[in-house]
């Protein structure tokens, strides 16, 4: 077995390798039939599994997959990207761009003017890239609507013309040239930074790697981020450098490397340190700034840096979110084998808490391998392709098992093909109970390979096999048409394979194909008489007691809205749910309430109704009786225990204003709304009444605590909308309100001052020269507004009837309370001690 296994891992190690290889190539494949390789592979994976657990000798299946090769040149000088000779050259052109990417920030940092050495080796690189520039118009490329090679030469130019030629050609320019023979002007260096362009080259080299299966992904993305960390802070370092050249030498000092000093060595020359050091010293400081580490060793000097170090920690912010949070997804979303050791680890603990016996470790353990070995063909591969073309796969795989099935005997090729779609394949052991009698079921499953067994249990707990469930039959389906508990517990015999529908996906479809409905009762009868005799009838019951709720709930919320209370009280009695709402999501108490009936209403909270239930519109009954003046029912309501809930209040209460129906507005304030609810713009409804002159909505609104300090999302009061709508009483009364709230708001802030500044001493019962063998433990206590009341207080806390003054650390006498300050010790004494 486990040589099978090695050589079918090995075949299959061997085609994702070539696939990885033509990642991105147009190839031709040849194709078998699609059902005969759907077919074939279906049957492996069943005999693999069976294979793996050793259930019954294993038949190695061969897959055959043909892979083309790949165009080298195409049709006319034009170039196919995968060609061999033109990917050497993407990987020579790389590491041009790794030393453009990092050496343009130094060059523009650290020299103005090349020496010669280098300028030779950038003359060689800018050659290389304008050699890249020429290919690039011979490039085929893929389009990315009908996914196919262009070759003709006309689109490929203009294509690289609309993108990015013209940013390439100015990358290769001689800069450094032009910059000695434009007289050293110090705005043509900033053109080199049109060079990081090439970064895009590195970009999409870790793109490729990210997508070859031969190549660790954790290992590439955590390359890339490195990367991505060096780079930024390089040239960081190098901007850091060349701000600080930009000053004239003679000041130096007010640059932060000129005024550095690391020891005994100083900084204060830095254009004559060697190159190397220079550039180290920057690089740490802008990794210390980017870890924001701050050891203070060096720090801005100049306004110029200071501005530059806000901007580069605001961004190192980000970029380090941006780590985190990649190596955060690189952590938690490991690879199958792990996520399958983290949860066999997590059912074992699960099990030793809960003492779980051997023989239903072992069912638990066997499933959840089960599951990881058949997993790579469960849907979860598919997730990426598109519905129909899924929907075609599941009808190609399953399509011929249930028509086979007898519940669906003579049911339409349409409803058959809904029912494909929307099954589940599973796998379970031998020995796994799949349903318990007396259960309540909501799955149905159909039998695709293997052996099950109906056990009827009797009430001395005794099995009896009633039946043998094969391939083509189904089990679930009494529980679930007929409503009844499982008549049956189902084992499984052998390895099953078995299709899974749930019972809602299963409805929807009957509600829409009526007529195959019909037909699966019929066949359910014709095919489970035997066991159905006295099911029957309580299928029957089922189905009319289900139509009896129907009818009663539509009778209750008529019942409801007639104002019939003798009947309502009748359909209760009957059985009827006063709870149950219709399509609108309104209740019995939602109607009588919009309706005004009392009785009715205080009935249905005798009754238990939820008093505080919303709609689909979100109204309660409480608002319902709001909306239509009935205000005995809203006392009524109130005095049950509901409250005005209202979901987006703010625009709600907007919306009232604007209407200008001020009863309303009284009666929906006084049952306890927010005035100071805002809606999307921030608005209150203040504001809208006074934007609109509306005075006597403005009034009650005040009346009822609104403030006239809000701010709607443009920054405006209701006093300022008043101004713009130019009612002079309107304002008038803006203003008073605004005056009496500032008072209020400026009594509130005394008292928070005076908590937030009271003082605390403490006053011991001796003279502060006494001996130390004669001291005694005083009192804390909160400073007092007088001298006073603080020698009362202390006196009468410590029990010294004599006292008389106060005495301070050096035994001087404290005449003022002001005197004291927080935490002071004080010393209480009487008046002929104190001298």
């Amino acid at each position: 077995m486990s040589g099978n296994t090695s050589r079918r891992r090995k075949e299959e190690d061997d085609d994702e390798k070539e696939l990885s290889e033509g990642d991105d190539v147009e190839g031709e494949y040849e194709l078998q039939d699609l059902n005969d390789r759907i077919k074939s592979s279906r049957g492996s994976r069943f005999n693999l599994i069976i294979n793996e657990f050793r259930l019954e000798p294993f038949r190695r299946f061969s897959r055959r997959s043909v892979v083309n090769g790949i165009r080298g040149l195409s049709k006319g000088f034009v170039i196919h990207p995968d060609s061999r000779w033109y990917r050497v050259w993407t990987k020579f052109i790389l590491i041009w761009a790794v030393y453009s990417s990092f050496f343009t920030p130094m060059e523009f940092g650290f020299f103005r003017g090349l020496p010669e050495n280098l300028f030779i080796l950038d003359i060689v690189g800018q050659i290389a890239f304008l050699v890249d520039i020429i290919l690039q118009f011979f490039l085929a490329y893929r389009d990315t609507q009908t996914y196919r090679m262009v070759y003709k030469r006309t689109p490929i130019a203009l294509r690289y013309l609309k993108s990015s030629f013209v940013v390439d050609l100015l990358g290769c320019m001689p800069w450094d040239i032009i910059y000695k023979a434009c007289g050293r002007r110090e705005e043509v260096r900033y053109l080199l930074w049109i060079r990081l362009s090439r970064v895009r080259k590195v970009q999409v080299s870790f793109q490729n790697l990210e997508k070859d299966i031969r190549i660790n992904y954790m290992f590439t993305r955590i390359v890339k981020l490195i990367v991505v960390e060096l780079y930024c802070t390089h040239t960081a370092a190098c901007i850091f450098y060349y701000l600080a050249t930009t000053l004239p030498a003679s000041k130096e000092g007010y640059t932060w490397i000129g005024s550095l000093k690391l020891g005994d060595y100083s900084y204060s020359h830095f254009r004559e340190i060697d190159l190397w050091k220079r550039y180290m010293t920057s690089l740490y400081f802008a990794i210390v700034t980017m870890a924001t580490v701050g050891y203070g060793d060096i720090h801005a000097v100049n306004l110029r840096e200071m501005i530059f170090i806000m901007i580069y920690v605001s961004f190192d912010m980000i970029l380090g979110a941006y780590l985190i949070g990649n190596m955060t997804a690189l952590i938690v979303k490991g690879s199958k084998t792990e996520k399958f050791r983290d949860k066999m680890t997590d059912l074992i603990k699960y099990m030793n808490r809960n003492r779980l016996g051997r023989d239903i470790r072992n069912q638990i353990k066997g499933h959840v391998r089960l599951q990881y070995e058949s997993s790579y063909t469960e849907a979860t591969v598919l997730q990426d392709i598109p519905i129909s073309i899924r929907a075609k796969i599941s009808q190609s795989l399953y399509m011929s098992l249930i028509e086979n099935v007898s519940l669906f005997k003579g049911c339409s090729t349409e409803f058959i093909n809904q029912i494909v779609i929307k099954l589940h394949e599973e796998f379970f052991l031998p020995g796994e109970v799949i349903m318990e009698q007396g259960n309540v079921v909501d799955q149905l499953y159909f039998v695709c390979h293997g052996v099950l067994e109906e056990v009827g249990i009797g009430e001395d707990g005794s099995e009896e096999t009633v039946s043998h469930l094969e391939p083509n039959s189904s089990f679930g389906e009494i529980s679930i048409l007929c409503n009844i508990p499982q008549p049956y517990t189902v084992r499984v015999c052998e390895l099953c394979r078995l299709l899974r529908l749930d019972k809602q996906s299963f409805t929807n479809i009957l509600d829409i194909y009526f007529y195959d409905g019909r037909k699966i009762l019929n066949n359910l009868l014709e095919g489970k008489q035997s066991n159905l005799r006295v099911k029957q009838l309580e299928s029957d019951i089922t189905f009319h007691i289900g139509k009896q709720e129907a009818e009663l709930a539509l009778k209750v919320n008529s019942a409801a809205y007639y104002g019939d209370l003798y009947q309502l009280k009748g359909l209760i009695r009957a059985g009827a749910d006063p709870n149950k709402t219709d399509y609108d999501g309104r209740s019995p108490l939602h109607l009588a309430a919009s309706r005004g009936y009392e009785d009715i209403s205080y009935f249905l909270i005798q009754e238990g109704v939820d008093i505080n239930v919303k709609d689909n519109f979100g109204n309660t009954p409480l608002l319902e009786a709001i909306k239509n003046g009935h205000d005995r029912v809203c006392s009524l309501l109130v005095r049950e225990g509901a409250s005005l809930k209202i979901d987006n209040a703010g625009s709600f209460l907007c919306t009232a204003v604007s209407r200008g129906d001020s009863d309303f507005l009284k009666r929906i304030l006084s049952y306890g709304i927010d005035p100071n609810s805002k809606d999307y713009d921030h608005r209150t409804a203040l504001h809208v009444a006074a934007s609109e002159g509306l005075y006597i909505m403005a009034k009650l609104l005040l009346e009822s605590g609104a403030s006239v300090f809000s701010k709607d999302r443009w920054g405006n009061t209701p006093l300022d909308d008043g101004h713009m709508c130019g009612n002079k009483n309107l304002i008038k009364l803006l203003e008073d309100e605004k005056a009496a709230q500032l008072s209020t708001l400026s009594c509130c802030a005394h008292e928070i001052t005076d908590r937030m500044y009271r003082r605390k001493c403490t006053v011991f019962p001796f003279h502060p020269w006494s001996p130390k063998e004669h001291g005694r433990s005083g009192i804390v206590s909160w400073v007092p507004h007088s001298i006073e009341e603080l020698i009362k207080i202390a006196a009468d806390q410590l029990q010294i009837s004599n006292a008389s003054c106060i005495l301070s650390e050096d035994a001087g006498k404290i005449l003022d309370i002001d005197l004291i300050s927080d935490g002071q010790k004080l010393y209480l004494v009487c008046e002929t001690d104190s001298k």
